[in-house]
């Protein structure tokens, strides 16, 4: 086995320190071609420095172990590049995610307007609405979901609306990180009713009204300001609080919207 290279050498050729080499060997990712039984000395084929290079690459990615461990037991090219390309995408959307967080921090940072605060009593009302048990990770597929289920029914069905889209969040999706969401709309008559549509008779209530149109990353922003104008006029009542989502243009388009915040209040 005198073609064997030292660890020494193997660290040089592929830029792995012997740290990085033991670890590797310890979670099965790099076995050595050697171990001498004496001194636990490690030793490397030189055809082992392709596969080498390939981990430290996929690890210089932030690919999980695990995942390392799937790609270099692939059975083929096509196999080994859907593991990486999945998480190349994932590293994107982190990164998406990272950019609105500093984008959102600078705006924090910078002391904008506060948001404005109104006072509104909506009546009862009759809506077309769909349950849901979401999580804040969850919630906006089944968001997207919910509504376009419902919009499709007043399409086919020929029912008019009588006001916009709205969600209801009870007070355990913020304390708890879930719970079950109503996704509505208002409607001016009732339609059969095919799978989990449902109708949902809403009372009436008074609300403190904050509206916002900007980034979903700062849509606390909005909940921030009505809270705080509740609180301070002694107003906060029991019960959920309330989306509304007002098109800007085209209504068919879900993620175009303004965004209210209806918070229950006692009467002033």
């Amino acid at each position: 086995m005198a073609d064997l290279l030292s660890i020494g050498d193997f660290s040089r050729m592929t830029f792995l320190t012997v740290k990085a080499l033991r670890h590797y060997h310890d979670v099965g990712l790099l076995e050595p071609a050697r171990i001498d039984p004496q001194t636990g000395y490690r030793s490397y084929r030189p055809e082992q420095v392709a596969q080498a290079r390939l981990i430290r690459r996929l690890r210089d990615l932030d690919l999980p172990v695990d995942d390392v461990r799937t790609a270099l037991a692939a059975p083929d090219e096509e196999s080994r590049n859907r593991v990486i390309v999945e998480h190349l995408e994932r590293m994107s959307r982190q990164l998406q995610q990272t950019q609105e967080t500093v984008e959102s921090l600078k705006r924090m940072l910078s002391e904008e307007e506060r948001i404005a605060v109104t006072h509104r009593d909506e009546a009862a009302v009759t809506t077309l609405a769909i349950r849901g048990a979401v999580t804040g990770d969850t919630v906006v597929t089944w968001w997207i979901e919910a509504f376009t289920e419902l919009h499709r029914l007043l399409a086919v069905s020929g029912v008019e609306r009588t006001g916009p889209d709205g969600a209801v969040f009870p007070t355990e999706y913020f304390t708890e990180g879930g719970a079950e969401v109503v996704a509505f709309v208002p409607v001016g008559s009732v339609p059969a009713l095919p799978g989990r549509v449902e109708v949902v008779e809403r009372p009436a209530a008074r609300y403190a009204v904050a509206t916002y149109d900007g980034p979903m990353v700062d849509l606390d922003a909005a909940y921030s300001a009505v809270g705080r104008a509740v609180t301070e006029q002694a107003l906060a009542a029991d019960g959920p609080v309330v989306e509304r989502y007002l098109p800007n243009g085209d209504p068919a388009d879900l993620i175009d919207h303004t965004t209210e915040i209806c918070w229950p209040t006692l009467r002033a």
